[in-house]
């Protein structure tokens, strides 16, 4: 597929950004970018969402260009979303990104917010939710957003009119978590190595709650220091998480519920 690309047509100026390190460029863009911010009294943002996948050269180049701008004070932000493993993705690049950011967890909807999420888009289109209808997509999307999108949107597509009812949820969702098992789920599953995979699947076999990397490591009979390269490359991945010291976890919840679907 083709993509668009804005052009610029000035003449590029010569002598600052234009080292060929990232580094070294990048934070004279935010410095200067920033400068001219201030002349004009305005503020610059920078959003960056899957930000753990940003190269780490690249990650290690923001972070020394956003250390600068918090000694300068310039204003320009630069704000990322990503999975709950950025924050080691970042201080591993840098050891004074830690108190260079600040982190924000951002966790399932709570049950207002979900419900919120599907009654105002319907409203619209004078369209309405059972009670019932909005308890059993609720405890089928768990509060994850994505979930929730999903969820409703084939209950929208298959309902036959309004009110949407818990009959239209039941006869939806098996359609909703074919999709999630294909183009969500799948598509992770399939990042994996074989050796993830025996890793993600001796995790699910455990539950769905974070799980002690000992405890993996005696479900398949290893030693746990002979299990750090697959453990590691799903982290990086973004596939599993550190939840705390010695444990890990799914990053998207019900993969392992997945996973317990599929063969070993």
């Amino acid at each position: 597929t083709s993509h668009w690309s804005p052009g610029i047509d000035v003449p590029a100026s010569r002598g600052r950004a234009d080292s060929g390190d990232l580094e070294i460029d990048l934070t004279e863009l935010f410095v200067d970018a920033a400068g001219v911010a201030t002349d004009l009294g305005v503020g610059i943002a920078l959003f960056i969402d899957e930000m753990q996948d940003v190269q780490a050269p690249d990650v290690s180049a923001l972070c020394a260009a956003c250390h600068e701008l918090s000694q300068s004070g310039g204003p320009l932000i630069v704000v990322g979303a990503g999975l709950p493993h950025l924050p080691g993705v970042l201080s591993a690049s840098k050891s004074y990104s830690e108190r260079l950011f600040r982190y924000a967890r951002i966790d399932r909807l709570d049950r207002e917010a979900a419900d919120l999420a599907l009654i105002a888009p319907a409203e619209s289109e004078g369209v309405e939710f059972t009670p019932e209808a909005l308890d059993a997509l609720y405890e089928a999307a768990d509060g994850y957003p994505y979930f929730v999108q999903a969820y409703g949107k084939v209950a929208w597509d298959l309902a036959l009119s309004s009110p949407i009812t818990a009959d239209d949820i039941k006869v939806s969702a098996p359609e909703a978590e074919e999709e999630l098992a294909v183009g969500f789920f799948g598509s992770r599953y399939e990042r994996a190595t074989p050796a993830e995979r025996d890793y993600m699947h001796a995790m699910a076999a455990i539950g769905d709650e974070p799980v002690a990397t000992a405890e993996v490591a005696e479900g398949l009979g290893r030693k746990p220091s002979s299990l750090s390269p697959a453990r590691d490359s799903l982290i990086k991945k973004g596939l599993i998480y550190s939840a705390e010291r010695g444990f890990i976890a799914f990053t998207v919840p019900h993969f392992g519920k997945f996973l317990r679907s599929q063969p070993v």
